[in-house]
Parts: structure tokens; sequence; C-alpha cells
């Protein structure tokens, strides 16, 4: 299945047809140690990526159409779900050279409970950093950082000034590589930056190239651009669990404050001091007891925690409010 097919025909008079509707969904789902994304297999030279599909005649809407798309291929209900970004840098382009119209891509973020997918498209549960093994910091830095600290370091030497001194800045912002702390809402820069510079195989194939021998430094790649869409879903996420409690559609109808927090430090990849969490979740009431403990925690009893929708009617913004999960540029 392509990326996106033509939803129009050439006009006449020269006029250019009218630009190609593409559909997408990143789907999230967590558990305690890992974020999880439902990816599909395209041909063998796409590869995997996320379930997507043209808009078509009979879809009333954007997300009807995304709907029936991601049920179609993956047989996932979606539940939460929310629009992203559109996606339409001038050189998206589908169809065939005799007929080639730009492409536009409608993105969507969506938060389901992990279930077995099915469907037409051999879907598959795969973490997300897979793809993004630098997000990754609650072991502390993650190895894949140094060699790829190394080759933007020489993609920088490469420029003149002025563009070295910007490019230098980038780096460190986005990498965590000088006095900055690491920043865990800046997925899709840090993505962004590495395709500019040519260290991901997307670059590479857009450019009609392959890998070099050593290749991908930073993740598996995926089909089109949908791995940018992947960043974005997840500096989206990151953001969001701070203002939004999003991060409990991704929870089971009970939970204990440490799965939480584990799904919690899962999504933003960094670790949390479990006092200063416990409290925090606590003074915004954002759950209740249910009265009933889990003995599945290898260690004491703990109590069943659930939600506590009234929260959404007592505050405008009642999400957990974290701190920016920052870490020195040591690690």
């Amino acid at each position: 299945m392509a990326q996106a097919t033509p939803a129009g025909s050439t006009h006449p008079r020269g006029r250019a047809a009218s630009p190609s509707i593409s559909l997408n969904a990143a789907i999230v789902a967590a558990t305690a140690d890992e974020p999880r994304v439902l990816t599909i297999r395209f041909d063998h030279r796409a590869g995997e990526g996320l379930p997507s599909g043209p808009l078509e005649a009979e879809h009333r809407t954007l997300e009807i159409g995304l709907r029936a798309w991601v049920e179609r291929q993956t047989s996932q209900n979606l539940g939460y779900v929310e629009q992203l970004y559109t996606f339409g840098d001038r050189d998206r382009m589908a169809g065939d050279a005799a007929q080639s119209v730009r492409a536009l891509t409608v993105a969507y973020l969506a938060l389901v409970r992990e279930a077995r997918p099915s469907g037409s498209a051999h879907a598959v549960w795969q973490s997300w950093y897979r793809y993004f093994p630098w997000e990754d910091w609650r072991a502390g830095r993650p190895a894949p950082l140094r060699p790829i600290a190394e080759r933007l370091d020489h993609w920088s030497a490469g420029a003149g000034d002025p563009e070295r001194r910007l490019r230098e800045e980038r780096i460190a912002l986005a990498f965590a590589t000088g006095a900055a702390g690491w920043n865990e809402e800046l997925a899709l820069e840090r993505y962004e930056l590495l395709y500019e510079a040519g260290l991901v195989a997307e670059a590479v194939r857009d450019l009609g190239r392959t890998m070099p021998p050593d290749g991908d430094a930073s993740g598996m790649p995926m089909a089109f651009d949908h791995r940018r869409i992947l960043a974005t879903a997840i500096g989206r996420l990151r953001g969001k669990i701070k203002y939004r409690p999003v991060v409990f559609e991704l929870m089971p109808p009970a939970f204990t404050l440490l799965q939480l927090q584990r799904t919690v430090e899962a999504l933003s990849g960094v670790r949390l001091h479990k006092q200063n969490f416990r409290r925090l979740v606590e003074q915004q009431g954002l759950v209740e007891e249910t009265g009933e403990i889990s003995a599945a925690t290898g260690g004491r009893p703990a109590r069943l925690v659930r939600f506590r929708r009234e929260v959404l009617l007592e505050r405008p913004a009642p999400g957990l409010r974290l701190r920016a999960g920052r870490r020195a540029a040591g690690g």
C-alpha cells in the first residue's frame, strides 16, 4: 500500500491536480516498562511503518477515515484520538512520473490499551525505542549517543561560519552535549537534526543512496516519513502528560502507584523520584483508592487505585505537572 494515492486528476489548461490526502496514525500503548507503537508491514522496499491510508469519498470526516483504515488494517478500535500535524512539504509527492501530485499527510496520535492486533496488514506492536534508542535515559546516558555525537561533530565541523556555529548550538540544545540538560520533549528536533545531517537511513534513502557499511547508528528506519511522524507523536505526548491526564488512557482500570510511575517513566524516558511522584499525584487529586490491594508487586502488597475522573471538572489542566525530566550533559 502506498503512503498516499492521488485524490484528483489533472485539470484542463495545465492546472495542477488536487493534492493527495493520506491519513496516518501513531497508535501508542504502554506497559510499566515499555512504550509501544502499532506498526504495519509495507512491501519489502518500504519496510515497517504506521497504519495509514488515503482519504476516500465515503469518509465523512478525516477522523472517520482514519478510524476506518486502522480497523481494516489492524482490527484495533481507537478511543482517544487527537490530530498531530499536517505534513505538506513542497517536495512530498505521490503518484507516478506521468501524474505526480502534491501529497498531504494528516497525522494523528491515538492512545489505547494494548490488544492483540490482526486485520489485513500484519500489524505488530513495537517498542518506540526500537526507532529512537537515544531517547531512553532511564538507565543513564544511552550508549547510541556517543557515536551520534561524534558524527554530528564531524557534520558541524564541515560547515563554514556562521553555519558551523548554528549547527553546534542546535546539537548542544537537542542532544545535551553542552551545558544544557536533556529535554525529553525535543524528540522531533533530534530526529530532524539527524536527518539533515544524513545520519538516518531515511535521509540516505531519499537521496537515492545506500547506507554506509556501519549502518544506521540511530535506530530502525520506517517507511516513507513515518519515523518523523512518530517523533512528532512522542514529543507531543511527553509534553501533554504534564498538563493533561492522558496517561490514564494507557492504564488499566485499576493499578498501583508504582505501575503509574513506571509507565510515565517509560513514556518520558527518564527516572522520577518515587516520593516526589507520589506526593504530586496525591496533591493533584488524580487517583482514588479502589479498596483492593495487589499482591503481584513481588514485595509488600500495594494498594490499587483508579483515575478520578471528577478532576476533569475541577481544574482546566489536571496533568501530572512534572518538571521536564532533564539530565546533566554527562548523564
